[in-house]
């Protein structure tokens, strides 16, 4: 009995380690950027204060579309697989289905950002340790407003590293 427990403790170790392994190694950029239709991502992402900035620091895919906290980054991993099936079945495999598919999967993104009150930003950018003096006129004054009246980042910064797609029109009624 005490072998079987111990089997099993070394299996349990074993199997944790592999798994913090994928959670890792699917947060890579390199990882992130490997299908074909995140390409057109990492073009826009490339022109962002995101990648290249004054300071140095760079958010990667990771740190803004998973979560820190275990729970919601398992949730965020298994929603991410419909991306790589999609990709795989060839959805949005090349720059014109991705354009066409853009402003719903935008739109899922945001509605994310806005139902966490943009918790992954928030894990660098926090409206407490901004030093709004320090900003200029016009957004010290949208923060201090945002901070009023309870918005999140991503109601003001959508096109922060990707475009921001253009929302469709509404189909008109024929009138004939």
């Amino acid at each position: 009995m005490a072998v079987i427990l111990g089997l099993v403790f070394i299996a349990g170790i074993i199997f944790t380690g592999l798994f913090n392994i994928g959670l890792s190694s699917t947060n890579e950029m390199e990882f992130c950027t490997s299908c074909h239709s995140m390409q057109v991502n990492l073009e826009e992402y490339k022109e962002s204060a995101h990648y290249l900035n004054t300071s140095g620091v760079r958010a990667t895919c990771s740190d803004c579309h998973v979560p820190k906290e275990f729970g919601p980054k398992i949730v965020a991993k298994v929603v991410a697989v419909k991306d790589v099936f999609h990709e795989i079945i060839g959805t949005i495999d090349t720059r014109e289905k991705f354009e066409a598919h853009r402003w719903d999967m935008a739109s899922r993104v945001w509605a994310k950002m806005k139902a966490t009150d943009s918790r992954e930003c928030r894990s660098c950018h926090n409206f407490d340790q901004m030093d709004l003096s320090s900003q200029s006129r016009i957004a010290r004054k949208r923060h201090s407003k945002a901070v009023d009246e309870g918005l999140t980042c991503i109601d003001c910064h959508k096109g922060i590293a990707h475009m921001e797609p253009d929302e469709p029109e509404e189909p008109s009624e024929d009138r004939g």
